[in-house]
């Protein structure tokens, strides 16, 4: 093994409050940096899954009726126990998964936020009491859990794709299976752990690992029990997945792909939109839905904003993820880079220009280099397909209405991103991206206290701020009087 798991990483499932090795055997976590293994952990069967189901099941009722200042206090330890324990996190993360380790501080702060805010959120499900038009009668409404919830979570945040959807749930009242992605599972466990710590009860947070996860989503989606699914990843896994919940018509969020614009107008302050492109581009390597994907600049501007990001993504050191001084990690696995690669190479035979990188790495380990193309051709898969690497295209366009329309050109809707040093002009060019999320002179959106999510195919539902609970709630309605 190349590395050293953190003190007391567990590497087995939790089920029903213990931790256990599966029937199933196991398969291998890999260090995106070097190649090589890290730590096994279990292929959970059949059986496993049906134990989870029954542990969340019997676990539901109690969870349920917990006092919301009971839920939430244990929601408000296990943020404080991701703050405390935020370097062994940030390290793990850096271990199984390659980012920065100035990224996986970051991310574990974001993550354990959405413990905080939904712990406030959890003391505030509410009700209506109205009366109907007619006089008739009086309308009243309360919520409930859901149920037992299916979380399915990506390798590139480990930790706050797990916390965002965790969170809701628990402070909604229900219960869990967690599968993380076969790439990073060990996040995952850390976590089940933890929660364990801060007094969730035996069975309400159940955490699965495999890499065949087709048939693991498949045995939890027929048992009749488990009434929610949500999921982060890829369209085409997303449509999959929607088509098995409507059988048994589960109810089923999606957060998808991006493909996010990024529109530069040739009124912009460049060195703040620089400033912005590195964290819309280069957050986590460029490995997020959100990161921004096809850069959409005024002509006027074009060659000097080009210069400027090739100059400042051309500084960023590239090494292991754990390596203190690194700024650009590995992608995850082979199979990442294969396709960052190809899709640069492709570009360049239609038409692109390198201005950076462009050259796969030639040693160990599963890196790209940090790449700015320029005068790409719109239809070039660099300008047309998500890349989820270091990869920037840069697109000229004449005005903003080329730019949204090329912008909005996808089947993906996002987020996205526009600099210009108009307030009201990006305002009005806000309305018209068709996207969930913008950034309007600022390189980052996420935030726990916002809603995440996006339109078109990029997903069903939100994440996160006062909306992100209601995905795990249910109303019912009485007809009364008096």
């Amino acid at each position: 093994m190349s590395a050293t798991l953190p003190t007391r990483a567990p590497t087995d499932m939790l089920i029903g409050g213990r931790w256990t090795a599966g029937v199933q055997g196991d398969f291998a976590v890999l260090d995106p940096s070097t190649g090589a293994e890290i730590a096994r952990v279990p292929r959970a069967g059949q059986d496993d899954v049906a134990r989870a189901v029954e542990a969340a099941s019997a676990a539901l009722p109690g969870w349920a009726a917990t006092a919301p200042r009971e839920r939430a206090e244990v929601l408000r330890r296990a943020f404080e126990l991701m703050i405390a324990r935020r370097e062994n996190l940030a390290y793990l993360m850096s271990l199984e998964m390659g980012k920065s380790r100035g990224d996986a501080r970051g991310e574990v702060t974001y993550a354990a936020e959405f413990f905080r805010w939904f712990s406030e959120e959890a003391v505030r499900i509410g009700g209506e009491l109205r009366t109907a038009p007619s006089g008739a009668n009086r309308i009243l409404t309360f919520k409930r859990p859901v149920g037992v919830a299916l979380l399915l979570t990506p390798w590139n945040f480990p930790a706050a794709m797990a916390t965002r959807k965790i969170a809701p749930a628990l402070a909604a009242g229900c219960t869990v299976l967690l599968k993380p992605a076969e790439d990073t599972p060990l996040t995952a466990l850390m976590l089940g752990q933890l929660l364990a710590e801060a007094g969730v009860p035996d069975g309400v947070v159940n955490v699965l690992t495999t890499d065949r996860p087709g048939e693991l989503v498949e045995w939890a989606l027929a048992d009749s029990r488990v009434r929610k699914l949500s999921f982060t990843g890829s369209t085409g896994v997303g449509r999959v997945l929607l088509k098995q919940t409507a059988d048994r018509i589960v109810n089923a969020s999606m957060e998808l792909g991006g493909n996010a614009p990024f529109i530069l107008l040739d009124d912009a302050d460049l060195d703040a939109a620089v400033e912005g492109a590195m964290l819309a581009k280069m957050r986590n390597g460029g490995q997020a839905c959100t990161a921004a994907n096809r850069f959409f600049v005024q002509q006027g501007v074009a060659a000097a904003f080009a210069d400027r990001l090739a100059a400042a993504m051309g500084a960023l050191r590239m090494g292991p993820g754990t390596d203190e001084e690194t700024q650009l990690g590995p992608m995850v696995n082979a199979k990442q880079v294969e396709g960052v690669a190809r899709r640069v190479d492709e570009s360049v035979a239609a038409g692109a220009k390198v201005l950076l990188g462009g050259t796969r790495h030639s040693g160990a380990g599963f890196f790209y280099p940090a790449t700015v193309l320029t005068d790409v051709p719109p239809d070039a898969p660099a300008g047309r397909d998500e890349i989820f690497g270091p990869v920037a295209p840069i697109i000229p366009v004449a005005d903003e209405d080329e730019a949204l329309r090329l912008a909005n050109d996808t089947n993906m809707g996002l987020s996205g991103y526009v600099y210009t040093g108009d307030l009201a002009r990006g305002l009005r060019i806000c309305e018209r991206l068709e996207v969930g999320m913008v950034g309007l002179n600022r390189g980052l959106v996420s935030d726990p206290a916002a809603p995440f999510g996006g339109v078109k195919q990029s997903g069903l539902g939100r994440e996160g701020g006062y909306e992100g609970i209601q995905e795990y709630l249910e109303t019912t309605y009485v007809a009364t009087q008096w």
